[in-house]
């Protein structure tokens, strides 16, 4: 019990550190044709921010997570871009690959929004120090590799950046290198309507697994299942 409200108060002040960013969605631009694909690692301050970007565009992307000493994603962006950095972006619609988190945001923006970077994205130093602050919340929970085995298929997770409770459930997905699509549903998001028939209510996380065919809600049964299902 002591346990699970740390987790629930430590990830609400992560979110209230960048003051719910990644909680709205905004102007949206042209779609994708095909999904992005994020190298990153939950407790980075710099992924963050990309995270929180793709909440407010309301952008689908494959994520490949990259725990410390994680066997395979991290290699992986070392052959693609030359070094072990995160985030990394790779957009097949673009046949852009690119390290930064800001000159990731600033792609997003102009290729799937309105072209301007949101003021809680663009202050610099000043949002770098407040996600810095966020990752202080839960220091290194969720950046080091476990010892897990690999799915056949990607899982999928309904989430937006600033729900504390999703936040739990990607930093299991990430500790495990679970490489996962991340459904963005934000508010005011497009896409609630969709997720509302499939599921049957409007809550996040919620997690698909397609290797064993469970589906599920609620941040503390996820978690409890990536680890009995896959840790190793």
């Amino acid at each position: 019990m002591l346990r699970r409200l740390f987790d629930v108060g430590s990830s609400l002040g992560a979110s209230i550190a960048r003051l719910g960013t990644g909680m709205q969605v905004g102007e949206l631009g042209p779609r994708p044709t095909r999904r992005l694909r994020l190298y990153e690692f939950e407790a980075c301050p710099y992924c963050r921010k990309v995270r929180e970007a793709l909440s407010i565009l309301d952008l689908e992307a494959e994520i490949y997570p990259c725990p410390r000493n994680g066997p395979r994603f991290r290699p992986e962006v070392v052959r693609r871009g030359g070094k072990a950095m995160f985030p990394f972006l790779v957009d097949p619609n673009t046949g852009d690959a690119m390290y930064e988190s800001d000159d990731i945001v600033r792609h997003l923006f102009e290729n799937y929004g309105s072209g301007q970077v949101p003021r809680s994205l663009a202050l610099g130093p000043l949002t770098n120090l407040s996600s810095f602050a966020a990752s202080a919340q839960r220091p290194g929970i969720g950046a080091f590799y476990v010892k897990a085995k690999r799915p056949d298929e990607l899982l999928e997770l309904y989430s937006f950046e600033a729900s504390p409770f999703s936040r739990l459930a990607r930093e299991a997905l990430c500790a495990l290198e679970l490489p996962y699509v991340l459904h963005n549903v934000a508010q005011g998001s497009p896409s609630r309507a969709a997720f509302r028939r499939l599921s049957g209510k409007m809550q996040v996380p919620y997690l698909i697994d397609p290797n064993t065919g469970e589906q599920m809600f609620e941040s503390a049964d996820i978690v409890d299942y990536l680890y009995r299902t896959y840790a190793v």
